[in-house]
């Protein structure tokens, strides 16, 4: 270091007095700083479980940084981090292992290297720890807890006790040889997954592996990969409405012994979710998102042109064309068209829109019974009247839509709307993030969302959608217990906040939305909730019941000549109810 003087600054305070430092706090705010630091000092010894002399403090935040990044920690690096002596630090360690801190985990079968973890009760207490000291932060910084900005920062003692906590490691690691195999949808929330990867690979204690496919991808890889003598995946992600044709096909294996076994509450998930992944009575698979198709419209642009939001299909209608404006780039709504499975769920939709599934389900209250579905309950519905209506709707709208929108399937009529292109959509909340976290998107911050506009007939329902987690059929017998544990892991509610916390915005789980974090957000979450304990969401009008795949397939192929304008509505129904009627025969359904 050179002894000569900094040019830039005079050798003490008082040589100029105008470079005389000011203090950077007054005398209140230094003042509240050291009552702050008293405090400080008062809750960390309270709330954190620590002895003095080990350094511990350096050694517990270590340790919690590389479990929120899923970083390994080894005896050795966290004996590094406390920056004392090797001997002296393993002492520290072993002191707070003893005290249930700290789980040491094998990492080998031989057990003679092991990795280091928070335990729950570690967590816990850093979460409480956390919330303590936010809120002595508030009135350092001014800031009143009962204001509107001090409830967006700090928690009251009720909303904290519904903050869900990180998920801790498990106590023993899956022992799966090869690692976790898992075949997934490729949309946000297993994105999410992905993007955790390292982190649930240090839950879990074992390397994950995951194929991410398109929705007809996917299904045809769990087919394909139930025709193998041994599953080549330890878990699959099924789409709700597949449940009741995977399980009739025996490609699933049901969960109900597992279920009884550990008590597992399934009581937590929405409803629906549950209901749409039994078949016979047993379950199958354990949800893992739930997603509704609502409306989503631009509520700056309704304002602007004085117009309220529809309600009605006709009202949609309406104001499809006075928003309608190609000139400027701007359309009135985008959905899906695209021939095949994405223009057969929206008829299937809008079948149920104008009051009738598209299969000849019994009547119920609330709707229509899926569950036990049989004989001519299973028969298409493709001449009656609610799907001329639906057929009829398709085609008045289609005059008010991107000039695109014969290709438009999930993901590009959302990204429509979140471009700007689109005034309305009708979209998967699974897909939401590119509206509500985007905010270069002119629809950040001015989307509203509705349940889907009824027609003659219809009542207020929005058709859910969404995927679970199932274990193949096929899976060889000694992977099955460990897989069953990683799908109740990756399940739970620690988890499903998580996913939402690394870019999803659904979750099948009502604690999850409940919590503050999670509702903060965006006021989806709390939307969706409230349509989940109204009931409004709902499974009929994509029942998971068997053959529901082909006819949605058959729907989507026959329709789109109508969209294409090749043929009329009345032949195009008629072929698809002979079409459905044959494959639902040939498989002794009727």
């Amino acid at each position: 270091m050179s002894d000569l003087p900094d040019e830039r600054h005079p050798e003490g305070p008082y040589d100029q007095l105008s470079q005389r430092p000011m203090p950077k706090l007054s005398n209140t705010e230094f003042s509240r700083f050291i009552d702050f630091i008293e405090k400080f000092e008062g809750e960390t010894e309270q709330s954190l479980s620590m002895s003095h002399g080990y350094r511990e403090m350096r050694m517990m935040l270590h340790l919690m940084r590389n479990h929120l990044a899923g970083r390994l920690t080894t005896p050795t690096s966290l004996a590094d981090a406390s920056g004392l002596s090797y001997g002296t630090a393993k002492r520290g360690i072993e002191s707070i292992i003893k005290r249930g801190l700290i789980l040491s985990r094998p990492r080998t079968k031989s057990g003679k290297t092991v990795s280091l973890h928070p335990s729950p009760m570690m967590i816990d207490e850093w979460e409480a720890y956390a919330h303590r000291i936010k809120g002595l932060l508030g009135p350092l910084f001014g800031v009143d807890p009962a204001s509107d900005s001090g409830r967006r920062i700090f928690l009251d003692e009720a909303a904290a006790d519904c903050v869900i906590s990180p998920p801790a490691v498990l106590s023993a690691r899956l022992e799966l040889k090869g690692g976790l195999r898992g075949l997934i949808h490729a949309d946000p929330t297993f994105m999410a997954m992905h993007n955790l990867k390292q982190q649930l690979e240090s839950i879990f204690g074992l390397e994950i592996h995951n194929s991410a496919r398109s929705i007809d991808d996917l299904l045809e890889a769990i087919l394909t990969n139930a025709g193998r003598s041994k599953s080549r995946y330890d878990l699959v992600a099924c789409d709700l409405p597949w449940f009741g044709e995977l399980a009739s096909k025996g490609i699933l294996q049901p969960l109900d012994h597992f279920i009884r076994r550990d008590a597992y509450d399934l009581s937590d998930f929405h409803s629906v979710a549950v209901q749409s992944t039994q078949y016979a009575g047993q379950q199958y698979g354990i949800p893992l998102q739930t997603t509704p198709e609502l409306l989503c419209y631009r509520k700056d642009i309704f304002e602007q042109a004085q117009l309220e939001p529809p309600t009605t299909t006709e009202e949609l209608i309406k104001v499809a064309r006075q928003l309608h404006d190609p000139a400027r780039g701007r359309y009135g709504i985008a959905w899906n068209a695209a021939r095949g499975t994405p223009l057969g769920h929206t008829f299937s939709f809008l079948m149920a829109k104008f009051g009738q599934p598209i299969l000849n389900l019994r009547r119920c209250e609330g709707g229509y019974d899926f569950k036990q579905a049989s004989g001519e309950e299973l028969r298409p519905m493709f001449q009656t009247d609610a799907a001329y209506r639906a057929c009829e709707y398709m085609l008045d709208i289609l005059k008010y839509s991107p000039p695109n929108i014969l290709h438009m399937a999930w993901y590009e009529r959302a990204q429509s709307y979140a471009a700007g292109e689109a005034c309305m959509a009708y979209c998967y909340t699974l897909l939401a993030p590119l509206i509500e976290f985007d905010r270069q998107s002119p629809a950040w911050g001015k989307t509203g969302y509705l349940p889907h506009p009824i027609g003659n007939h219809g009542r207020l329902i929005t058709p859910i959608g969404g995927y679970a987690l199932a274990i193949p059929a096929n899976l060889s017998e000694e992977r099955v217990e460990a897989v069953w544990t990683a799908l109740r892991h990756l399940t739970s509610a620690n988890m499903s906040k998580l996913y939402i916390l690394n870019g999803s915005l659904v979750t099948p789980r009502f604690s999850v939305s409940q919590d503050p974090e999670v509702s903060a957000l965006s006021p989806l979450i709390e939307i969706v909730d409230d349509m989940a304990r109204k009931e409004i969401l709902q499974a009929w009008p994509r029942p998971p019941v068997p053959g529901i795949t082909d006819v949605i397939s058959i729907a989507g192929h026959e329709i789109f000549e109508v969209l294409d304008g090749r043929r009329s509505i009345k032949k195009a129904l008629s072929m698809a109810q002979d079409r459905a009627d044959r494959v639902m025969r040939d498989r002794g359904f009727y």
